[in-house]
C-alpha cells in the first residue's frame, strides 16, 4: 500500500500540530456557543475523530454522508445523501468537518441542504483545500493545508475505498488510478 505512494505531502506530525491549532482557533471562536460539529462520511472520520479531542469547548458531534464520486476520480455532479443527521440544527452553530475540499459541488450541495433546517451559524473547517479544482464558490472558514492538483490518500482520504488508514496524507501514483 504504501509503495503505490508517490510522495508524503504532510507527515502524521505535521498533521497532528496543526490540527491542534485549528481545535484552538475553533475553541475559541465557538466559546459560549452551542456547537454542533457535523463530520461528512468517510473521508473526514479521522480528521474530525483527531480534531474534537483538542477542541476544549462543550460540542456535540454527529454525522452526515453524502457522495457525488462513487469509486470514480471524478465528481459525477450527482449528490446523494446516504446518512441524514440524527440531530436537529435549529439554533446551533454548526461546523461542518470536511476531509478535502476540490470542486466544491458536493458542499455547495449540502450547504443548501442545511441552510433549511434554522441552524444559528454554519461554517467549514477542512483540512485539505484543493483550490485548483474548484467549480463552486465555497467558503471554508478554517483550512488545515492547502494541497497541489494531485490525487490525494491517506488520513482518512481514499481510494476506491483503499489508502484511508495510511497515518500521512500522499499524493497517489497515477499509475494507480489511471489504469
Amino acid at each position: 500500500m504504501i509503495n503505490d505512494v508517490e510522495k508524503v505531502l504532510y507527515s502524521e506530525e505535521v498533521l497532528i500540530k496543526r490540527i491542534k491549532e485549528l481545535a484552538q482557533e475553533i475553541s475559541n471562536d465557538y466559546s459560549n456557543k452551542d456547537l454542533l460539529i457535523v463530520g461528512v462520511l468517510k473521508g473526514s472520520v479521522v480528521f474530525t475523530s483527531d480534531l474534537i479531542k483538542y477542541i476544549t469547548i462543550p460540542c456535540a458531534i454527529d454525522f452526515m454522508a453524502v457522495s457525488s464520486y462513487g469509486n470514480s476520480t471524478e465528481t459525477s455532479g450527482v449528490v446523494r445523501i446516504l446518512k441524514d443527521l440524527d440531530n436537529d440544527i435549529e439554533g446551533k452553530d454548526v461546523l461542518i468537518v470536511e476531509d478535502i475540499v476540490d470542486t466544491g459541488v458536493t458542499l455547495s450541495y449540502l450547504l443548501e441542504y442545511l441552510k433549511a433546517r434554522k441552524a444559528n451559524s454554519i461554517e467549514i473547517v477542512a483540512l485539505l483545500n484543493k483550490e485548483a479544482r474548484r467549480k463552486s464558490d465555497i467558503k471554508v472558514k478554517y483550512i488545515g493545508f492547502e494541497v497541489p492538483d494531485e490525487f490525494i490518500v491517506g488520513y482518512g482520504i481514499d481510494y476506491a475505498e483503499n489508502y484511508r488508514n495510511l497515518p500521512f496524507i500522499g499524493s497517489l501514483k497515477r499509475e494507480i488510478y489511471e489504469k
